[in-house]
């Protein structure tokens, strides 16, 4: 199968550019991946496909405040954005604009002063290794001065850093959101649990390999990255007890998807584990736990549209991803969502 199979045509003025005020009034395209029909709707008006006993699945990942600018001596200001957090104390990894203005044993100021930080190496790649030198908690740090990492396609400049989070966002390490998670409030998520569904979580921090377009000509030969996952001992047992009682199982995003597939490949069960996933998901996979995928609209030719399509075909999602186009639904991390089921 071929990357430029999964090409559609999106004009630019429907890339959502900021998030809407009420996140549960974005649209919902609600997809029968057998058959293709579609329905227009809001995404208040999701829980209306849920029922008593299934399970809703949550990536619970948070977003690190993840990109800061750094001042050399010469008062050039130098951009970072901290990628993961390595082995070595305060040491991490971090992609660098302009990156010949970092090299080695170069120092930079952070925040006025607030914290300091030194490159330790270059990596193959070109990203850097980074010890910062700092007092307190550093997440603390970077709160006051760190700016979200949004998307290449987000021009806009976000006002409030909290609409770039989920509302159940617990755990920090991601470089990006688990999109289709800003779509839920915690008032929906109690009507959700009133009506009797389970609600699960995994985590998995979510890497910027998630933006990286597919290079190569042929799905097999793309190298697909790693990200790394918990799903804890309560979480499994709700999970496994809902598919045993013949709940299904409504995966929230692409990232809780990998998640649950990555155990079942692995594992032959819901199980507690945690790891490293880089599980590619494209037509002619077999799902082996997901029901009903919520997810966002993704970039043509991206891994992401591959593991929608294979939830259903290429040809069913790409046929509704032209009829969203049609209908002028907002696209990408901050537009609308699809139920397909």
């Amino acid at each position: 199968m071929k990357t430029k199979d999964f090409y559609f045509d999106l004009p630019e003025t429907l890339i959502a550019q900021t998030p809407l005020k009420d996140r549960t009034k974005s649209r919902l395209l609600v997809l029968d991946k057998t058959t293709g029909k579609t329905e227009h709707k809001s995404f208040e008006n999701i829980i209306d496909y849920f029922k008593k006993g299934d399970c809703l699945v949550l990536n619970n990942t948070k977003v690190l405040p993840a990109r800061i600018f750094g001042k050399k001596e010469t008062g050039a200001t130098v951009e970072f954005l901290l990628l993961e957090k390595l082995e070595k104390e305060n040491v991490w990894r971090c992609l660098v604009k302009p990156g010949k203005k970092a090299k080695p044993e170069t120092e930079f100021v952070f925040g006025d002063g607030l914290f300091r930080g030194r490159v330790l190496s270059t990596d193959e790649g070109g990203t850097r290794q980074v010890e910062f030198i700092y007092e307190g908690i550093f997440e603390e740090l970077l709160d006051q001065i760190g700016q979200m990492p949004l998307p290449p396609y987000i021009k806009e400049k976000l006002q409030e850093k909290e609409r770039y989070q989920t509302v159940y966002a617990v755990h920090s390490g991601s470089s990006a959101a688990p999109t289709a998670g800003l779509h839920f409030t915690n008032d929906l998520l109690d009507s959700i649990k009133e009506k009797g569904v389970y609600i699960a979580y995994v985590t998995l921090h979510v890497g910027l390999g998630t933006f990286r377009p597919v290079k190569s000509e042929t799905l097999a030969d793309h190298e697909m990255h790693s990200e790394y996952y918990v799903l804890d001992d309560e979480n499994a047992e709700i999970i496994k007890n809902a598919k045993i009682n013949g709940g299904e199982i409504i995966s929230v995003g692409t990232t809780s998807t990998r998640t649950l597939e990555s155990i079942m490949r692995d594992m032959g069960e819901i199980k507690a584990t945690s790891g490293w996933t880089d599980i590619f998901i494209y037509p002619g996979y077999e799902f082996k736990i997901i029901d009903t995928l919520i997810t966002n609209f993704h970039l043509p030719e991206s891994t992401l549209i591959m593991l929608v399509s294979a939830f259903s075909t290429r040809e069913i999602v790409l046929k509704a991803y032209e009829e969203a186009v049609k209908e002028k639904y907002r696209f990408f991390s901050f537009g609308d969502a699809m139920l397909i089921k």
